[in-house]
Parts: C-alpha cells; sequence; structure tokens
C-alpha cells in the first residue's frame, strides 16, 4: 500500500511504496541520528544541526511511526512527551535509601568534618571529590536492561513518588543507555539505580516568569520552586514545555557488574553510558585542597545554567564510604558547605514615595547600581513609614543588600560605621507628592499603617483604578494597559472606569502610537466587559480589602448590585467570608456620594448589574457545599471559566487548599497547592473530570 513518508533530502512529502522493512530500516537510522543529535546538544552542549534540520528529523520519524504504529517503543524520541495525565503518582520503593546530607555554613566545621572522617580511618590517605550543590529535586532512576523504567522522587528516603512519565520530557536523559553510550565497549549492567538532581535552568526560569507575569499570575518564587512544581504535574505534555534538566552524581544500586571504585570513575562511567554529570568536579588530597576548591566553586557558580547554594564533599573511594558508614538519615563520609547569601554595600542615593490606586503611598529606596547574584539592584521598597524608622534608613546611608534565597533583593540593615554624619533623615511627605493632597492613615480598621492619599482625583489613583478595572481578573478589557491608560488619564479622556464607556473610535485612534485598528479592538473588549458578571464588576470597583474571593462572595449572597448597595453593615457581615473590617469598608464605598453617581453612570452605560452567582439560584445544583481550588493553567478553560462553572452549580472556589477543600483542580504549573492536596489526601481532578461533574 501507499505509506507518506519525507524525503530526508529534500524535506518534500514523497507518496510512494514502502515495506514494512523499508520502514524499520528508516525507522531504526532516525532514532540513532536523533538521539546522538539530543546528546551533542543537551549534554555536550555541542550542536551540529540547525533547529530546522532537527524538526525535520522529527517530523519524519513521527510520520513514519504514524503509518507503522508496530514500530513505536517505549525509548522513541517521540515517546518523550506521549505520555497520558494521570490520576495521581503511585509510590515507588527504592532499591537503595536515599539519604539526606548534613550541611555547615562553616569552613572551620568542614576541617573538623574532615578530621572527625580520619580518626575513622586512621591509616588511610583520603581522597575527596568536591561537585556543585545543584538547588534542584532529587531523584532516582532505574535503568533495567539499559532501558529507563522507573524514575521517583526522594520521598521519605524509602518510597518515593513514581515520575517517570514528567522525567522521559527531560530530553538530556536518555531513555536508552545501549544507544546512549559513547563506546561500543561500555558494558550496560543488568539493572542500574542513579541518583541526580533536576533542575529548571536559569533561563528558562526567567522566561516562565515573564510568561506568568504577562497572564497576570503569580511568579514562581526561585527555580527549586518551579523544578518542584513541575514534576508535580499530572500530565507529562505540560512538563514537556517546561524545559526541564538534570545532572546525574550518585550510583545508588548495581547488578550485573562491579561497581567502580572510585566515585571519580563512577562518574567517567556515567558519561560513558551518555548521563549527564555535573560539569565541574575536583578531586582533592588536603583539608587545604577541599577549602580551595570550595573557594573556587564560589567563583564560578554564578556562571552555571543552574542554581547553585554549595559544595557537595564526598570520600572518593567506595571501600572507605562502606567503613565508614552513615547514620539514620546520612553518611558520614559526605557533607555538604552551603554558602551565605551573597551580600553587598550600596548607597541610597534618595527615598522616593509612590501612590497606588488605593491612594497608599510605598517608599522606594533609589540605590547605586550593584551587581547581586548576577543582576543589578537599583530599587529596593522600604514598605511604609514604620519601616523607615525601624532600619533607621536615611539618604546617602550605605547598606547591605541580600536576596533572599538568592532571587529577590532585601535590605538587610544599615552600615552604621560608615555614617558621616551627612545623611539625611527621611521625613514622609505630609501631603500626597502626586497632587498635593492632605494623606491620612488608620483607613476603615483604625489600625492600617500605610499612609493614603485622601484626594480621590489623585491621578495615580486614577490611573491605578482604570488599570486595575481592565486587568485580567476584573472586567478583561484587552488593551487596557499601563501606557494606554496614562494618556487616556493626562489627556483627560477618562477621569475614572465610567468614561471608559463613552469614547469613541476618533478619541483614542488620535493618541500617540495608537492605529484605528488598536483603537477598534479596545473599544471592542470595553463593549464586551458590559456583559462581565457581577462579580468582576465589584471586583474591579477597586473597594478597599474587597479582591476577587471576596467579589464572588458578595455575589453569591446579593442577586443584583442594588441589593448590595442598600445592603446595611449587619446584613453584609451576614455573607459568608466577610468579617467587620470588610462589611465596613463596603458599607463606606457604597455611601460615597461619588461612588453612587459612578454606580449610576455604569448602569446607564448598560452594564450588568445581575449575578449569576446568587446562592439561593445556584445552591440547588449538584456542587454545592463542595470546595474547589484551582491550580495552573487548564487545557481548555480560563481559570475564571472553571471557576465560574462551578459557583454556578453552588461549589465555591477557594483561593488556598485546606482541610476543607474538597477537590483540587490541576492543571499546567501545578506547584504547591497541587503538593499540598497530596500531602493532605485531597482529591486532585483534572479539567475533564470536572466538566462531567459539572454535567
Amino acid at each position: 500500500m501507499d505509506q507518506l513518508i519525507v524525503d530526508k533530502q529534500s524535506n518534500r512529502d514523497l507518496r510512494f511504496v514502502m515495506t514494512h522493512p523499508q520502514a524499520k530500516a528508516r525507522h531504526a537510522e532516525l532514532v540513532e541520528e536523533i538521539r546522538r543529535h539530543d546528546y551533542l546538544y543537551y549534554v555536550e552542549a555541542n550542536p551540529r544541526l540547525s533547529d530546522r534540520e532537527y524538526d525535520a528529523l522529527y517530523r519524519e520519524l513521527r510520520d513514519v511511526e504514524a503509518q507503522f504504529p508496530d514500530l513505536v517503543t517505549p525509548d522513541s524520541p517521540t515517546q518523550r512527551v506521549g505520555g497520558q495525565p494521570i490520576k495521581a503518582f503511585k509510590p515507588v520503593q527504592h532499591l537503595m535509601p536515599m539519604m539526606s546530607l548534613d550541611n555547615t555554613y562553616s569552613q572551620a566545621e568542614v576541617r573538623q568534618f574532615v578530621a572527625r572522617v580520619q580518626r575513622l580511618l586512621p591509616h588511610e590517605t583520603l581522597d575527596w571529590m568536591v561537585e556543585p550543590k545543584v538547588d534542584g529535586v532529587a531523584v532516582s532512576l532505574r535503568y533495567e536492561e539499559g532501558m529507563f523504567t522507573v524514575g521517583a522522587t526522594r520521598g521519605d528516603g524509602t518510597t518515593g513518588d513514581d515520575i517517570t512519565g514528567n522525567l522521559k520530557t527531560i530530553r538530556s536523559l536518555p531513555l536508552n543507555l545501549k544507544a546512549s553510550r559513547k563506546s561500543a565497549s561500555t558494558k550496560i549492567p543488568k539493572l542500574l539505580e542513579v541518583r541526580g538532581e533536576v533542575y529548571l535552568p536559569l533561563e528558562s526560569f526567567k522566561k516562565a516568569n515573564a510568561e506568568r507575569l504577562a497572564a497576570n499570575e503569580e511568579p514562581f518564587a526561585n527555580p527549586r520552586n518551579a523544578a518542584a512544581g513541575s514534576l508535580k504535574q499530572l500530565d507529562p505534555r505540560i512538563v514537556a514545555r517546561r524545559g526541564l534538566d538534570v545532572v546525574l552524581y550518585g550510583l545508588g544500586y548495581l547488578e550485573g557488574g562491579d561497581p567502580p571504585e572510585r566515585h571519580s570513575e563512577a562518574l567517567q562511567w556515567f558519561k560513558s553510558l551518555g548521563l549527564k554529570t555535573p560539569e565541574k568536579t575536583w578531586l582533592c588530597r588536603s583539608e587545604e585542597d577541599l577549602i580551595e576548591a570550595i573557594n573556587e566553586l564560589d567563583k564560578l557558580r554564578h556562571n552555571f545554567r543552574y542554581q547553585t547554594d554549595g559544595a557537595v564533599l564526598k570520600l572518593d573511594m567506595r571501600a572507605l564510604r562502606e567503613k565508614v558508614g552513615a547514620t539514620s538519615h546520612a553518611p558520614r563520609w559526605a557533607i555538604a558547605y552551603k554558602y551565605e547569601a551573597e551580600q553587598a554595600e550600596t548607597k541610597v542615593n534618595n527615598i522616593t514615595v509612590q501612590v497606588g490606586r488605593t491612594g497608599a503611598l510605598t517608599p522606594v529606596a533609589e540605590l547605586q547600581p550593584v551587581h547581586l547574584a548576577g543582576t543589578v539592584v537599583k530599587r529596593a521598597t522600604l514598605h511604609n513609614e514604620d519601616q523607615i524608622r525601624r532600619l533607621d534608613v536615611r539618604i546617602g546611608d550605605t547598606v547591605t543588600i541580600q536576596k533572599a534565597g538568592e532571587i529577590i533583593p532585601e535590605v538587610v540593615g544599615v552600615v552604621l560605621h560608615k555614617r558621616i554624619g551627612e545623611e539625611k533623615v527621611f521625613h514622609f511627605p505630609k501631603h500626597c507628592p502626586e497632587c498635593g493632597s492632605p494623606i491620612s492613615r488608620g483607613g476603615v480598621s483604625g489600625e492600617e499603617v500605610a499612609w493614603r492619599c485622601t484626594n480621590l482625583d489623585c491621578p495615580a489613583q486614577v490611573r491605578g483604578r482604570i488599570e486595575h478595572w481592565c486587568a485580567r481578573g476584573a472586567m478583561d478589557i484587552e488593551g487596557g494597559g499601563e501606557v494606554l491608560v496614562r494618556q487616556l488619564v493626562d489627556s483627560g479622556l477618562a477621569r475614572d472606569v465610567a468614561d471608559l464607556y463613552s469614547l469613541t473610535l476618533e478619541q483614542v485612534a488620535g493618541l500617540e502610537r495608537m492605529g484605528e485598528k488598536s483603537a477598534q479592538n479596545f473599544l471592542d473588549a470595553v463593549e464586551t466587559s458590559k456583559k462581565r458578571d457581577l462579580w468582576r464588576l465589584i471586583f474591579g470597583l477597586g473597594i478597599l480589602h474587597v479582591g476577587a474571593g471576596v467579589a464572588k462572595a458578595l455575589a453569591r449572597h446579593f442577586a443584583t448590585l442594588d441589593d448590595l448597595r442598600n445592603a446595611s453593615v449587619e446584613e453584609l457581615t451576614e455573607t459568608e467570608d466577610i468579617g467587620e473590617v470588610i462589611a465596613q469598608s463596603v458599607f463606606q464605598w457604597f455611601h460615597e456620594e461619588r461612588n453612587q453617581k459612578l454606580i449610576e453612570r455604569l448602569r446607564r452605560a448598560g452594564l450588568n448589574f445581575r449575578s449569576e452567582l446568587y446562592k439561593p439560584r445556584a445552591a440547588k445544583g449538584k456542587l454545592a457545599g463542595k470546595t474547589f481550588v484551582l491550580t495552573g493553567t487548564l487545557p481548555t478553560l480560563k481559570r475564571e471559566e472553571a471557576a465560574a462553572r462551578i459557583e454556578a452549580l453552588g461549589g465555591k472556589v477557594s483561593s488556598s487548599v485546606s482541610k476543607k477543600t474538597d477537590y483540587v483542580v490541576a492543571g499546567e504549573e501545578a506547584g504547591s497547592k497541587l503538593e499540598k492536596a497530596q500531602q493532605l489526601g485531597i482529591e486532585v481532578v483534572t479539567e475533564e473530570e470536572l466538566l462531567k461533574m459539572c454535567g
């Protein structure tokens, strides 16, 4: 029969009679070639093909397998992303326990550690290996007859989670040792268990966070959390897009061969099998060699692709390791030396104050630019006036900066001995720096520490309120970002959110860098927003203390915006999840004359004031009384759409996982919430299962 195949010279589709033996031979060629180029690119960092050429090979392999499905093998390059979502991770028992390491921050304690091991081995000459301590997720990989069969997390050291499907997506991890080994003379053991660390490369981490911020989602705290969250994904196809990598550094179990006598030899053996090993190691023969290696690694580590927070020191000889033994949780022959968080000193050139949409004044330290852990730090928030007083930060002070977890810059303190008497005490302004209006503090609760501008027409507040109204989680008006909103406010076209609904095409298109097409798209999005559900409108109004969760609670309790506007404080506090402070804030907002006028203008503009979440109707739904937590990006539904379906059927959507949670709906980039759900034994469901529950 005719079969579709791609000509490897011209990359053109050809249709001709292709026998099964021909397809089998070509399949073997493609698999071998793709594996070789994977190794060159992901392990050796020495690519020999362009992306286009590589993709052509991959497409041809995929086409051959589509025509001859029986040729698909578990170790085929196409199967790295072929796994289907699973409902839960199965437990896997390690063939040998995965122990943790004792650690120290002191080089003196490193010397004590060496002396302690030497006392246990008084007549032996000790050789040591030093490796980078990769800040990732410890894993165990099992190969049977050269085939990758099982991958697991550390877990409790004896039993971990089976994450085989997710690990298969890592392109530097060979699925078949026989095909990946560098020399045919390298013997493949019958059974091999090897240990390592999965990490998210720093450039992938930055890219992932940029995408999350663009999607108005919370960024990952650090690369390790991102890697851990990725490996906890139930769908390997999602993991494949994350770009994880792995480094292998330890032998767990071996059957069908003699283990190398030295750790340094084991690393060379791993490499000959096609496994990715630490890019830099040191063989040390004395205490001084160890200290020198630790210091050299500290200088090099910021150039690595991964985040590393220390050095691992290990006895090189396997036989000596066995003599030294281990405690109940850690080997006596190894230790981790942790580097102190990198610090830098810099000067405070100035302290400025920013005004947010709620009028809150936030002081910011404008710093003399300083390099810190690979980035340049120029600014740092001082949070509020009280924080400035606690730190006693003055303009002209030299301050110490460090990165918490080597990610987030923070001011640790003031270097007092460097004061020369010319530093200026910062006096918090008595008036708004944007509009000059008086400021006040105390808020609805009377306990608030932030100062706020009292002028609701302050340009900074107006811009902030309109940007908030347009945001994805609120009225979702595409195009209503910072640049356009600033132009609308500065030109006098928008003084509040209601003005957006009277804008004309001519007005918007006349703004700088706004063509007619872009202007029309923005106005179409404004028009579409009129149909948004009531909870979005409530959230979009920017009422103090009213986030998306509170807005939904109010929309479940009140059928219309008018019902909410006319509610007393007592009626508001009867609403689930609404306390006295929030109730007072909502009541006060709706009884401001300017806000009442705003509501009427929105009514005339044709916005929806009715709630689809109104509880008496929704409570009859099949999800009544059930609490859901949504985490990650779902395959087809936006998170807001999934929440709307749940709430329309009487269910409640919470932002955090607790014992009261009934279900966690997990999608792409599900992280700590998924992990917590698994720890608490809460049922985790996919989007497909959620839709079935919704009927």
